[in-house]
């Protein structure tokens, strides 16, 4: 664990040798949601000594439908989601969409997080390199790792060398992804921090319902293979009841499920050279 990441996770009871998580609901949907899921996996990540990252979305700009839920409003959910970091001593994450974002979130989170969709935004990542904040950069469903050095490249020349890159599956016809576990290497060669995104990279986007389909019951496969070829990181959407989220319900992990499954990995992290 490089020394950034040690600074960031100072406050929590860790074990270095282990992987970091990056966990919560897609998107903030009332404040008893936020703290409720923040502090049940803060303790479970306390017990297991795993360096946890709270993550919640204050807004969804990347809907399918036009009736989609896209938030509660922006400074009210960016409040919840700072309360849960200050409450539980964990430091925070959440996405931004404009330049005009990297400035405002940058007030209540620790980490900015750019959508896929938009890593290739040169102004968004000058801008979010300009708060000084660590910016975990999400590779592009159409990006290669190799091509994720540019993003990085576009981060450090701003001045700010604190970038993390997030593998989420490539685009695999027009309703499905694959993962190319050849990425986690190859982002890691851009000598940054590096995260496998457990659950968008098991959706199916473009549905004829207009709401993105997933396959859940993969997310320990997934998990498991990125620990195995050296991710640095684990991200996990995860909701009491994904079946009523407001957002993403179809590939989050059902929270009550999230503990046995770190136990698992935190085992397979001990054998992995």
């Amino acid at each position: 664990m490089n020394q950034d990441l040690k600074s960031l996770f100072n406050k929590q009871n860790i074990n270095e040798n282990n992987f970091f998580l990056i966990a919560g609901p897609c998107v903030v949907e009332d404040q008893e949601m936020v703290m409720s899921i923040s502090n049940k996996v803060a303790e479970i990540c306390n017990r297991l000594q795993i360096p946890f990252i709270f993550k919640a979305s204050y807004k969804k700009a990347n809907r399918t439908s036009a009736g989609s839920f896209t938030g509660i409003g922006d400074i009210k959910a960016l409040e919840f989601v700072h309360q849960a970091g200050k409450e539980n001593n964990i430091p925070t994450t959440t996405d931004i969409h404009s330049p005009e974002e990297a400035n405002i979130a940058s007030n209540y989170v620790d980490v900015l997080q750019i959508p896929a969709f938009l890593c290739r935004q040169t102004d968004l990542l000058l801008a979010a390199a300009a708060t000084n904040k660590i910016v975990n950069v999400k590779k592009g469903q159409f990006v290669s790792g190799p091509a994720m050095k540019f993003a990085v490249d576009k981060i450090k020349q701003a001045g700010n060398s604190r970038v993390w890159l997030t593998e989420r599956g490539n685009s695999f016809g027009y309703q499905d992804l694959i993962v190319d576990y050849r990425n986690i290497t190859w982002m890691k060669e851009h000598q940054v921090p590096v995260i496998m995104d457990c659950t968008h990279s098991l959706q199916q986007p473009n549905q004829t319902s207009g709401v993105t389909g997933g396959n859940p019951h993969l997310i320990e496969t997934i998990a498991k293979a990125a620990i195995a070829t050296g991710a640095d990181g684990i991200f996990i959407e995860t909701h009491p009841n994904p079946s009523k989220a407001k957002s993403d319900g179809a590939n989050m992990l059902q929270l009550d499920l999230l503990e046995p499954l770190l136990e698992k990995l935190v085992i397979l992290k001990k054998g992995v050279v």
